[in-house]
C-alpha cells in the first residue's frame, strides 16, 4: 500500500509519499495545474500500479483536485484540519510540509478509523451543489429586503404602505424598478398603472391601481429630498437583484423537484413516466416525511448523498448532522456537551428546519417537542433533540427503502 499526505492550497499543493515498511520516503510540491496533477498521479502509479492501494488523506473532501484523485480510483480519506492540527509538535507549529507529512502518516495507519471518501453522483452532486446555492440565495434576499426596507422607510414611505407584508412580491420589485421614487410614481397616471398591472399578470389591475392611490394619499413624515435623489439608483439596483433571485430561485426549485421525483406535467403537476436512472436514490421517500418540501428535501437529501450505506447506524448520521449529544462522563461527573461542533453545518441547519416545520404537520412530533419544552428544555434544544429523532426514522426509511407512514410510526412508539 502507498501512503500520501497532502496540504491543499490554491496555487500549489505540498505532497508527501510513503510506505507501511518505511514510513515517509518523499516530500515535494506541485501546482495546482493538469500538468502538476497529472504528475502527482504518474509518481504515484509508478510505486504502486493498482489504484486501489494507494491511500490518499487530506483536509478537505471537495474540489478540482479531490475528483481528480477519485477520477484515477485512488482512495481518498479526507480528514478534519483539527485531527492533523493535534498531531503537531509541542509547539504546534504550522507548516505546510510537515502537515503533508502527518496526513501521509494518517494514510498509512490502518488503526485511524478513518473512513474513505464515498463521492456523490451524478444526481446528488447536482442537488447538493443547486440546494447549497438556494441557501445562499435566501439569506442574500433576506439580507437585500432588510436593506431596501430601511431605505423605503427614509425616502419611499407609500411603497411600504402599498407593499404590506409583501415587499419581495415580483410585481412590487418591478414597481420600485420602474419608479424608485415617490415622486415618480405620483405623477403616473392611472391607465398606465393598470397597464403595468396587467403586463406583470396581476389578478386585479383595477384594484392595484386603487391600492396606489390610497398608498399615495396616506399621512406620512416629510421626506429629505438629497436623500430621495442619493438613495433612487439604490432602491432600483436592489429591486432589479431581488427580481433575479426571484426567478433564479423559481428555476432552481423547479430542478429540485424534477431531481427528487421526476419531471411532473399537468394541472396537478403529477409525475409522468418517472425514470429512476434519471431521479435521485429514494426521492420519495424524502417526500413522504412530514415537513419536507421540495427545497428542503433537496437540501437533506443532498448533503447525505445516494449512498445511505456510508452510514453505518442511525447514530452515525446523527453525528454527521450534529444533532447527537456529546456526553462526557469522568468518576462523578456527568457532562453533556449540546451541540456537536464538528459536523455537516449545511445538513444540520437543514434538518433543524425540518423539525421545526414538521411540528404542525405530525402529531406525535408536536407532542415530542412539547414533552421536551416541559421537561425544562430550550426551543432550540428541544428541536435537536426532534430533528436526533426524525434522522433515526429517515435511516430507517432509506435502508429498508420504505414511504414514512405516520400510522406504522404510531405504533412502533405504542409498541
Amino acid at each position: 500500500m502507498l501512503g500520501v499526505g497532502i496540504d491543499w492550497a490554491e496555487e500549489f499543493h505540498d505532497v508527501a509519499l510513503g510506505t507501511v515498511a518505511k514510513g515517509v520516503t518523499d516530500q515535494f510540491r506541485i501546482e495546482h495545474s493538469p500538468a502538476g496533477v497529472e504528475r502527482l498521479i504518474e509518481r504515484c502509479l509508478a510505486l504502486e500500479p493498482d489504484p486501489a492501494e494507494i491511500r490518499v488523506v487530506l483536509e478537505t473532501r471537495h474540489g478540482l483536485l479531490v475528483e481528480a484523485l477519485l477520477d484515477a480510483g485512488f482512495s481518498v480519506v479526507p480528514v478534519n484540519p483539527d485531527l492533523v492540527a493535534r498531531r503537531r509538535g509541542p509547539a504546534r507549529k504550522k507548516d505546510d510540509a510537515e502537515d503533508a507529512r502527518i496526513c501521509c502518516l494518517l494514510a498509512l495507519d490502518r488503526h485511524a478509523g478513518l473512513r474513505t471518501l464515498i463521492p456523490h453522483g451524478q444526481w446528488g452532486g447536482e442537488l447538493r451543489a443547486i440546494a447549497r446555492d438556494d441557501e445562499r440565495a435566501a439569506r442574500d434576499q433576506r439580507r437585500l429586503l432588510n436593506r431596501l426596507r430601511a431605505d423605503l422607510q427614509t425616502t419611499y414611505p407609500a411603497a411600504l404602505v402599498l407593499a404590506n407584508d409583501d415587499l419581495g412580491a415580483p410585481t412590487m420589485l418591478r414597481l420600485l424598478q420602474r419608479w424608485p421614487t415617490q415622486a415618480e410614481l405620483a405623477a403616473v397616471s392611472r391607465a398606465e398603472l393598470v397597464s403595468f398591472a396587467r403586463a406583470g399578470r396581476h389578478g386585479w389591475p383595477e384594484r392595484f391601481a386603487d391600492r396606489i392611490s390610497t398608498a399615495l394619499s396616506a399621512p406620512s413624515l416629510p421626506t429629505r429630498d438629497y436623500l430621495v435623489h442619493a438613495k433612487a439608483a439604490g432602491i432600483r439596483l436592489i429591486a432589479v437583484q431581488l427580481l433575479a433571485l426571484h426567478d433564479t430561485r423559481r428555476v432552481w426549485q423547479q430542478r429540485m423537484s424534477q431531481l427528487l421525483r421526476g419531471p411532473r406535467t399537468g394541472r396537478d403537476h403529477s409525475t409522468k413516466d418517472p425514470d429512476p436512472g434519471n431521479t435521485f436514490p429514494g426521492g420519495e421517500i424524502y417526500l413522504s416525511m412530514p415537513g419536507l418540501g421540495d427545497r428542503l428535501a433537496a437540501r437533506v437529501a443532498g448533503e447525505i448523498g445516494e449512498h445511505i450505506t456510508q452510514f453505518d447506524s442511525p447514530n452515525a448520521l446523527q453525528c454527521y448532522a450534529g444533532t447527537a449529544p456529546v456526553t462526557r462522563r469522568s468518576g462523578k461527573h456527568d457532562f453533556v456537551v449540546a451541540r456537536r461542533l464538528a459536523h455537516n453545518h449545511y445538513l444540520g441547519a437543514a434538518v433543524h428546519q425540518w423539525a421545526f416545520c414538521s411540528l404542525s404537520r405530525s402529531g406525535w412530533a408536536r407532542e415530542f417537542f412539547d414533552a421536551k419544552i416541559a421537561a425544562g428544555k430550550a426551543h432550540h434544544a428541544a428541536l435537536r433533540a426532534l430533528s436526533n429523532r426524525w434522522l433515526e426514522i429517515l435511516w430507517h426509511c432509506l435502508t429498508k427503502s420504505v414511504l414514512y407512514d405516520e400510522n406504522v410510526h404510531q405504533a412502533n412508539r405504542a409498541a
